[in-house]
């Protein structure tokens, strides 16, 4: 897939659930799970143990899900996870090297920043989509707003905070999509032997992003 088409298929879904697990096999039911939800994109992140192995298997078996390398801090942290399938990289943090890596790649990047300073640094090196990481910090979705007005031009993604609560306040707020962590990606549900309620709240996400595209056309 282009990268244009990775970016437009983040845009439309509106969501990039951020898949954290303790093992390969928990990783890959949690990805099925969401999926099983209509969330047809997801970011591995570095710290699930055998994390390439996930990206490489859904790579392969799941081809209907656009699969990112997540938490990736160095360049060839995302040459490797580039190479086994990864559609997209997110870094929690801005390095400059990584989003030159992806540049050779023509993959998608989207490195994180906080202050202003930050994302204009990110996007004057070649972010595709800055992350407003940990969004919640400095105030959840009216920073985001803040952050909007006077650059308009950047597509920001918030992660950390966003819920089924704030979801609909991020995306008023400009998010171009929505970095969403535990209060959809659940281990303990997962844990408990009850994927459905990944499942779910996959489905309540969707709804939330759909009912906002809808009352702005409105």
């Amino acid at each position: 897939m282009k990268k244009s088409e990775v970016l437009k298929s983040l845009r439309e879904t509106g969501l990039v659930p951020v898949l954290r697990a303790e093992s390969v096999e928990k990783a890959l039911a949690l990805a099925e799970a969401i999926a099983a939800g209509g969330v047809n994109v997801l970011e591995v992140t570095m710290t699930v143990p055998g994390a390439i192995q996930v990206m490489r298997k859904l790579a392969e078996q799941r081809p209907d899900i656009l699969v990112g390398a997540g938490t990736v801090l160095d360049a060839e942290t995302a040459r490797m996870c580039i190479l086994e399938g990864a559609q997209f990289v997110v870094s929690p943090a801005l390095n400059l090297q990584t989003i030159e890596m992806c540049h050779r790649y023509s993959i998608a990047v989207l490195p994180g920043a906080l202050t202003p300073t930050e994302v204009v640094t990110a996007w004057q090196a070649g972010a595709d989509v800055v992350k407003i990481f940990p969004a919640s910090a400095l105030g959840g979705a009216k920073y985001l707003t803040a952050l909007k007005g006077p650059l308009p031009h950047i597509d920001l993604i918030p992660t950390g905070g966003v819920s089924l609560a704030t979801a609909a306040d991020f995306l008023a707020a400009g998010a171009f999509a929505l970095g969403v962590g535990s209060d959809l990606v659940d281990t303990k549900a997962m844990a408990a032997g009850k994927p459905e309620v990944v499942t779910e709240s996959a489905r309540k996400y969707l709804a939330i992003v759909k009912e906002h595209r809808a009352a702005r056309k409105a």
